[in-house]
């Protein structure tokens, strides 16, 4: 009953009223989840067709993580994508609308064996903001014992750090590094051999919210994302290697 009511209730808020305009924190430009500045990427229309079906007009902010979550605390946005409850922020979080695979990467020519998340603490590594809170208890404690674990505010400082020797390792999505590697193409040699391990389980991540009823209306509104076959064919159009 009470899906029947919200879908009937998103039906009218789309048809008869002005969108509702939703202030979404989606951090740095990390292709092909988000293109900083662009209304495009995986992630981005995801959400802001979520956000869409649920009555509401997305207006996209671009930072630092870590600067978008003291935004949302401070009711500066209302929303940040690519979060979870481990984040250290109160907020009401949505249902998962999306998994990120992360990998750790390395120089091959440096032939380390890295077979789980503990055996990175012997080496320097670079990761996203908050990796430490949201990539689980086990990198966590990894993170707070290693002294030249860093965590990096913009995604292709990482890729630089990588090619040019200054860091061991680097933990990231895969996509987002690959893609990366055009933009630094004219600064590092992106030609090098890598070694990737996939030592991490998928990593959920969902939009946290200031108010409840936002958070409501966006699960139903992803839900029916879902349920159209619109999330599988957005997916596809940027998921395709």
């Amino acid at each position: 009953m009470y899906r029947w009511w919200m879908v009937v209730l998103l039906s009218c808020w789309a048809v008869t009223a002005t969108a509702q305009v939703l202030h979404v924190g989606f951090g740095t430009h990390k292709p092909p989840y988000i293109f900083e500045g662009e209304p495009r990427g995986l992630e981005y229309e995801l959400v802001e067709r979520a956000a869409h079906n649920a009555g509401f007009e997305v207006a996209a902010y671009y930072a630092p993580i870590e600067r978008l979550h003291l935004m949302l605390r401070r009711g500066e946005i209302d929303a940040i994508a690519t979060t979870h409850e481990r984040s250290g922020v109160q907020a009401f979080y949505s249902d998962v609308y999306i998994h990120y695979q992360n990998v750790a990467v390395a120089l091959a020519k440096r032939g380390y064996r890295i077979e789980q998340i503990a055996d990175l603490g012997q080496y320097a590594v670079s990761a996203f903001q908050r990796a430490r809170l949201l990539m689980g208890p086990e990198f966590e404690q990894m993170a707070m014992n290693n002294p030249r674990y860093r965590e990096e505010a913009l995604q292709i400082n990482r890729n630089r750090l990588l090619y040019s020797g200054r860091t061991d390792v680097v933990v990231g999505e895969k996509r987002i590094i690959r893609y990366l590697d055009r933009e630094v193409a004219d600064q590092v040699d992106i030609h090098q051999p890598l070694d990737w391990f996939d030592i991490f389980p998928p990593t959920p991540y969902r939009v946290g919210f200031r108010r409840d009823e936002q958070c409501r209306r966006f699960d139903e509104g992803l839900r029916m994302l879902r349920e159209s076959g619109e999330y599988r064919r957005i997916e596809q159009r940027y998921l395709t290697d």
